[in-house]
């Protein structure tokens, strides 16, 4: 069972990524149905194939670190979704981008995705949509793989991809409301200040869980 606060952690994290993903993938999503009369259900389509690629994603890599069934193991995961926790809020608060390097590496994995998702633009048809949404999921995005490494440290797979699912739930408000030409609520999760005070929320409870576990360490 997940406690809710991580889940809420989850969600937190995708509210807090909106401006950053309409800057990475709002454009396809505003231009997906442009004249045509399928545009709210292409649209609906597109997001529904990108969050279920998330928590696919986020399955297969709680699956993998779930393969280590030793104490030293699940220890450092927990260290590790501490310190991706702080990570993140310095990067969501834009105090730090190293982040930035695990984009420079997903933009190897994807060349090919992108080149195999462009035969699907445009997107006219529902099937279409959706396999963009599922592709367009793969994006070179610091957010989304800090929260899959983040999310990977339940060594889960039902448990990870869960927390993906809700990740990408938090990101539909801004995606949604830019997809149909709306930006108020993009342009309010986009704002600094609203940045830094989820930033310094995302840390705090980062650092909380490192003492949680130093002091669990201490008395064992």
């Amino acid at each position: 069972m997940i406690p809710i606060e991580v889940v809420l952690t989850a969600l937190a994290l995708g509210l807090a990524g909106a401006g950053h993903c309409i800057g990475m993938c709002g454009g396809i999503a505003s231009a997906i149905g442009i004249g045509s009369g399928q545009r709210r259900s292409l649209v609906f389509s597109y997001h529904l194939g990108r969050v279920t690629s998330y928590a696919l994603i986020g399955a297969l890599f709680g699956a993998a670190t779930s393969m280590m069934e030793t104490p030293i193991w699940r220890m450092s995961l927990r260290y590790f979704a501490a310190l991706m926790l702080i990570a993140m809020g310095l990067y969501i608060a834009h105090w730090w981008r190293g982040l930035t390097w695990l984009e420079r590496l997903g933009a190897k994995l994807w060349r090919p995705i992108q080149e195999l998702s462009k035969p699907l633009l445009p997107a006219t048809k529902v099937p279409q949509a959706l396999l963009l949404g599922g592709a367009w999921g793969f994006l070179p995005c610091g957010l989304i793989y800090s929260a899959l490494a983040w999310s990977s440290a339940e060594a889960n797979a039902l448990q990870s991809g869960l927390l993906m699912l809700v990740f990408g739930l938090g990101t539909l408000p801004a995606m949604l409301t830019a997809s149909f030409g709306a930006q108020w609520i993009g342009a309010f999760l986009g704002r600094l200040i609203v940045r830094q005070i989820i930033g310094l929320t995302l840390i705090g409870w980062g650092i909380l869980n490192l003492l949680m576990l130093l002091r669990h360490a201490n008395h064992a």
